[in-house]
């Protein structure tokens, strides 16, 4: 703006009509940036999906619209809306106890009731579905990691010892404070960092939530990016989904290649921009249980100057000892580990669920980074509260149960490295003799990807045989394993329940396999959930309904 009002440069000017005034000009150069900045968006979108993904994206959108409409139609909603009540009463039946001898404990008592009462309500409460699942069988994919009746007794005396303690109150309760910096200091040196940074968590989506946080409130202060934008696989964690709904960031997922299940470095790079706050990898990853090329994004996150986040929680207490196994080079180039921690160049955090292959009570997990001042930016801190003073919190939750603190610090101290290099070393060994008797003698069946650590995957290579057939047919026979989409598959995650069932596994595989292929019931859990989610574009919603309806009954007293 000068003494005669605004100047317009001559590229601008030439779009202009003649004589334009000042106001017209700026709405003009308004209209522009405004189409600029959605054409740049558009630009990356295209960019990191590729022509081929946007295209179907499109289409799916496009198949979604269109099917919504039809089935709004009176006789299409009527014969849909019976059938998800179908499947809605069936997990409600499922979940919640029903009957004239079920209580219902919906208010307080008006008057305490005794301990003696209490025990018994409880055996009757674990009574009140039958007899389910028994998890001690060792018939359960991963869920319970259980490392023994005497750490039990230890995580339950340390459990009494601290069960009122509040991290919140360091002063209150300083040993607990001391065990959580050691628990920290113990992980960031299992996997290489012992000068890092990190805190405890609730779980492993309360660690990568945190970490996606973190890079967020970095690259807005060092960047000053204000529409971050995070470039994970296809295989990784939901939490990071889950993270980027909470936090309002947008995520690219990218596809993994069929064969290896490592993610497309090629679509990875593609998909980095000026926004990309982050990239990450899994070692291992929950579907099959394969990890990513997390040298190679390394080498990314270096080069582009960005966040690198490796999702270690399920690998957690495994991944680290598979070396000192003498496990790491695999069998003739399968199962082969490759570099993960902080050893590699360009690795920034790590996630690591002690409550998993830690043996660690439930709802522990660890973040660490490869330095403190990058953990700074997990923090929340308010010095302005004027109702209270000053409030500072290292993660999500305020109060923390002090006592899984205690409890996780006395199940390492008690296991130490011995006892899980000798865990790692057995659960390892489960699974690459599960994956090496369906590579050699299941011929219908194939393993996803070459898994280094605790999880196989497999799928069907024949074409009578359904594998989510097979996964029911595993579930008659007292299996609880997880089904997998895209593609369809099923695995299992190896516990030390699972290492003295092993056998038994491989022969009811066998044995459910010929099932499927003879006589498919097509009635199972896995076929009917799992086929509805691939049955036309709106599967997906129908899907998201169900789970809806599991949550509700979750909570149906």
């Amino acid at each position: 703006m000068n003494s005669q009002g605004l100047t317009i440069p001559p590229a601008l000017r030439a779009l202009l009509p003649p004589r334009a005034s000042a106001y017209e000009a700026a709405k003009s150069i308004l209209f522009f940036y405004v189409l600029f900045t959605h054409l740049l968006k558009a630009q990356r979108h295209l960019r990191a999906r590729g022509v081929s993904t946007t295209a179907q994206e499109l289409y799916r959108w496009v198949a979604q619209r269109v099917i919504h409409l039809l089935i709004r139609l009176p006789a299409t909603r009527k014969n849909i809306e019976e059938k998800m009540g179908k499947a809605k009463l069936d997990i409600e039946n499922k979940l919640v106890p029903k009957g004239a001898e079920v209580v219902r404990h919906l208010a307080l008592p008006d008057q305490g009731q005794t301990a003696e009462w209490i025990i018994a309500e409880m055996d009757k409460m674990d009574g009140e579905l039958g007899t389910g699942a028994n998890w001690r069988h060792g018939k359960l994919s991963g869920a319970v990691y259980h490392g023994g009746d005497e750490l039990e007794k230890i995580i339950v005396a340390a459990y009494q010892r601290y069960c009122v303690s509040n991290p919140l109150h360091p002063d209150v309760f300083p040993a607990i404070r001391k065990m959580e910096a050691e628990i920290v200091s113990m992980c960031l040196r299992m996997y290489n960092n012992p000068s890092g940074a990190g805190t405890m968590t609730s779980g492993g989506t309360e660690s990568i939530i945190m970490a996606v946080k973190t890079y967020r409130d970095w690259a807005r202060d060092t960047k000053g990016v204000t529409e971050p934008e995070i470039v994970v696989p296809a295989s990784i964690h939901a939490a990071f989904d889950k993270g980027a709904a909470y936090l309002k960031i947008k995520v690219h997922t990218i596809p993994v290649d069929r064969v290896t299940r490592k993610v497309d470095l090629k679509r990875v790079k593609r998909a980095i921009n000026a926004n990309t706050i982050m990239i990450a990898g899994s070692a291992i990853n929950f579907p099959d249980g394969n990890q990513d090329d997390i040298v190679a994004l390394g080498k990314l996150a270096t080069r582009y100057k960005i966040g690198l986040h490796v999702d270690c929680c399920l690998g957690s207490f495994i991944m680290p000892y598979i070396e000192q196994a003498e496990l790491a080079d695999g069998m003739d180039g399968r199962y082969k580990l490759y570099p993960f921690d902080f050893r590699v160049q360009g690795v920034t955090s790590i996630s690591c669920d002690t409550h998993k292959y830690g043996f660690t009570p439930k709802g522990t997990s660890v973040i660490m980074y490869r330095d403190a001042e990058l953990r700074r930016y997990q923090y929340y801190v308010n010095p302005h509260w004027s109702a209270g003073g000053v409030y500072a919190s290292p993660s999500i939750s305020g109060s923390r149960p002090g006592a899984l603190i205690a409890g996780t610090w006395a199940v390492m101290q008690y296991m130490g490295s011995e006892g899980y290099l000798e865990s790692c070393r057995a659960i390892v060994t489960c699974t690459r003799t599960i994956a090496e008797a369906i590579r050699t003698s299941i011929p219908e069946l194939y393993v996803l990807g070459s898994p280094p650590a605790s999880v196989v995957a497999f799928a069907s290579k024949h074409p009578k045989v359904n594998v989510l057939e097979v996964g029911d047919a595993m579930a008659r026979r007292g299996w609880h394993l997880n089904a997998l989409s895209g593609p369809a598959a099923v695995h299992i995650a190896c516990t030390r329940l699972t290492v003295t069932m092993v056998d038994t596994f491989i022969a009811d595989l066998k044995d459910a396999v010929k099932d499927a292929k003879v006589a498919p019931s097509g009635e199972g859990t896995m076929v009917a959930v799992y086929g509805l989610g691939n049955s036309s574009a709106v599967g997906p919603d129908m899907v998201g309904q169900l789970a809806t309806a599991f949550l509700d009954a979750m909570y149906k007293a």
